[in-house]
């Protein structure tokens, strides 16, 4: 997206697009498709964490995935995005309490949420519309990548960037497999969960693995089972919550739950072939649908989220302001990506702008530990979080220790 919004920007420009394996290989276009107009990982993270500009941060987020939505329009990409809006459910009492007391959308009990869709876990829901969108995620990125194209952006894929290097007010080198050179006077940095290029970021992020199922089309009998007539997204109300959505071709998409971190911040292909990880989301779809205990499951696929400890983007800029980078979406950057593209464009072009002023990109989270104090952190956090979703929400020591500290999140 940066590269289509730097030639809207500057036509003259020549932009060069270096992807390490192919467009859309990895988060781009395998996430669950929920385009969130957020960019704070919810309302309470955003308030807990820069209260002063949440109202702004609410703003720009409802423009900004607004403007996603013209750009598919626009661009005539076929990402199959609707604006259904999203259900939130509680499967527990102290949940149905939770959203009994939320302020937005509209509540519905547990009738109302089973007229909506018939699962038996399901005591309660709010939904609220506007604020969110499906897309197809593989189709939004080779949309994408067509438009840039199409703008005259230079799309070299199997490019992977290995380092950058240049000083003073000179030329960025940036080195790329095969020996190859590129030299350029500014560079935006989008490298995800996957190792940053820059040594001042590389413990900002960790990559977390999410796991997701989907079926086979449904068939007339098994929609009329579930109902779910009006396509929402759906989402519970856990620690460890999980995520579902129908496809334009009448699937159910179901993930989350798992959040898998491997020591040493290892992204590796051999991690997505988790057998223990996709049983456990069967067994939990089958808990949440069981009128479709017949049918099957004909696609799995997992991927790594890059996490940060403020659970949404970071910014910053380097070299002298002529690099600049966003990383940490913690799995909300389908739309947030597209913010962040904007805004590194701002810092590169020196601009002064209501984005580049936000507390949010001017201050940077805390960074995670290194090994092995990083896998003992999430690991005890994790078992702590688990065990809040089993004791009616109650957060024990080690989270009432992160969230005075800054740190402490709950979905």
């Amino acid at each position: 997206m940066d590269r289509v919004l730097a030639k809207r920007r500057d036509p003259s420009r020549r932009v060069v697009l270096l992807e390490a394996q192919t467009i859309g290989w990895a988060a781009s276009g395998r996430n669950g498709g929920f385009a969130e107009a957020s960019l704070t990982h919810g309302e309470q993270n955003g308030r807990a964490r820069w209260p002063d500009e949440m109202d702004t941060l609410d703003r720009l987020g409802s423009e900004n995935l607004d403007a996603l939505e013209r750009d598919v329009t626009e661009l005539g990409i076929d990402a199959q995005l609707e604006r259904t809006g999203v259900l939130s459910v509680a499967y527990e009492p102290h949940q149905v309490r939770w959203l009994a007391e939320a302020e937005h959308g509209t509540f519905l009990d547990e009738p109302a949420v089973q007229a909506e869709i018939a699962s038996p876990v399901f005591r309660a829901g709010r939904f609220v519309e506007g604020d969110s969108a499906l897309v197809h995620p593989a189709r939004l990125a080779a949309g994408l990548a067509r438009a840039a194209s199409e703008f005259g952006v230079e799309v070299f894929e199997h490019s992977a960037v290995l380092g950058l290097s240049g000083s003073g007010r000179g030329p960025v080198e940036v080195r790329v497999t095969g020996g190859r050179t590129v030299r350029t006077g500014q560079v935006a940095l989008a490298t995800n969960v996957f190792r940053p290029l820059l040594r001042r970021a590389r413990l900002s992020t960790v990559p977390v693995y999410d796991y997701v199922l989907m079926t086979e089309p449904l068939t007339p009998a098994q929609r009329d089972a579930i109902g779910w007539r009006h396509r929402q997204g759906v989402s519970d109300l856990a620690n460890q919550f999980h995520y579902s959505r129908l496809t334009a071709d009448g699937r159910i998409l179901y993930g989350g739950y798992d959040a898998i971190y491997h020591a040493g911040r290892r992204v590796r292909a051999s991690y997505e072939d988790r057998e223990s990880s996709y049983r456990t989301l069967a067994s939990h779809f089958l808990t949440t649908y069981p009128q479709l205990e017949d049918v099957r499951f004909s696609h799995r696929w997992a991927g790594a989220i890059d996490t940060s400890t403020q659970f949404c983007a970071f910014y910053g800029l380097a070299r002298r302001g002529r690099v600049a980078y966003a990383g940490g979406f913690t799995g909300l950057g389908v739309a947030a990506t597209r913010f962040a593209a904007e805004t590194m464009l701002d810092r590169l072009a020196g601009a002064d702008t209501e984005r580049t002023q936000l507390e949010m990109v001017r201050k940077r989270p805390l960074p995670f530990p290194p090994e092995p104090f990083a896998k003992i952190g999430i690991e005890a956090t994790k078992w702590s979080l688990d065990r809040a979703d089993h004791r009616e929400g109650r957060r024990n020591l080690l989270l009432r220790t992160l969230d005075r500290l800054g740190l402490g999140f709950d979905s």
